[in-house]
C-alpha cells in the first residue's frame, strides 16, 4: 500500500540523514503541499532539510498532488487546524486508500475518523527494527539523534518500550 509523508517525520529522517529508512516501504510520497513546507523551512535556514529534496532527486520519495474532484472536496472539507501539508495529505490518502505517517496529533485524530491508517516516527523505526533493517540499539541511537537534531518530541526515549509492548 502507498504511504504519504508528512513534514514532521521527513524532518526527522533528515536530521539525522536517513531517508533511506523509507526504503522499506514500495511506495512513498510526499505532497506538493509538505514539499512546500519543506522548502520554506530551507529558506528560514533548516539546512538539514536538503536530505529531503535528495530523496525526491533519488527516487527514494515521489511528490503527488490533488488529482481529483473528491480529493479537492475532501481537501476543502479539512478542519482550520491542520496545516495545509497535514489536510492534503490527509485528502490524498483517504481517497486513494493510502497510509500516512505523521507525528501530529490533530492529523492522526483526523486520519482515525476518515479510517487512513497511520503512524508516525516512532512506528516507522519500530517496524524497521521489527523487519531487521535496524537493531534495536541502532535505532534507539536514530531516535535519540532526532530529540537532539530536530528537536522531535518523541512520547518515550527508549523503543525498547515499544519493543516489548508490540511482540
Amino acid at each position: 500500500m502507498p504511504i504519504l509523508i508528512n513534514t514532521t517525520v521527513l524532518s526527522n529522517l533528515a536530521a539525522v540523514e536517513r531517508m533511506d529508512l523509507l526504503d522499506i516501504f514500495q511506495k512513498c510520497y510526499v505532497a506538493s503541499a509538505v514539499y512546500e513546507e519543506i522548502q520554506q523551512g530551507l529558506a528560514e535556514g533548516y539546512n538539514f532539510l536538503v536530505h529531503v529534496d535528495a530523496a525526491l532527486d533519488n527516487g527514494i520519495v515521489a511528490m503527488v498532488t490533488l488529482e481529483t474532484e473528491a480529493e479537492l472536496q475532501r481537501y476543502r472539507a479539512m478542519p482550520h487546524r491542520l496545516h495545509s501539508g497535514e489536510a492534503m495529505s490527509l485528502a490524498i490518502a483517504s481517497c486513494r486508500n493510502w497510509r500516512f505517517l505523521t507525528d501530529d496529533r490533530s492529523a492522526r485524530t483526523y486520519a482515525d475518523r476518515l479510517g487512513v491508517p497511520c503512524s508516525g516516527t516512532l512506528g516507522l523505526l519500530v517496524y524497521t527494527v521489527k523487519r531487521g533493517n535496524l537493531t534495536p540499539e541502532a535505532g534507539n541511537t536514530l531516535l535519540s539523534r532526532m530529540i537532539a537534531r530536530a528537536r522531535y518530541r518523541s512520547p518515550v526515549n527508549d523503543l525498547y518500550t515499544l519493543l516489548e509492548k508490540k511482540s
